[in-house]
């Protein structure tokens, strides 16, 4: 499964809101630097999802805000 996701680094809380199908966005504490964030999100996600952290990759969108994840469960 695809997701698109709205990274909001910086922010004083992790959490995640589901948007429309298959959106969301995702509040994390981490600043986007060194792909620090993108693995806060892939953490979120994770939990989210039940899958592990292996089970969810980054198809685009490294260094933007709008990212596009898929997950294998």
């Amino acid at each position: 499964m695809k997701i698109s996701v709205t990274v909001k680094p910086n922010a004083k809380q992790e959490r995640i809101e589901e948007k429309g199908e298959n959106t969301f966005s995702v509040w994390v504490k981490e600043k986007p630097q060194e792909g620090k964030a993108n693995q806060a999100v892939i953490k979120i996600l994770s939990e989210y999802f039940g899958v592990t952290k292996s089970g969810i990759s980054l198809l685009k969108g490294q260094t933007s805000r709008q990212k596009i994840f898929e997950i294998i469960k």
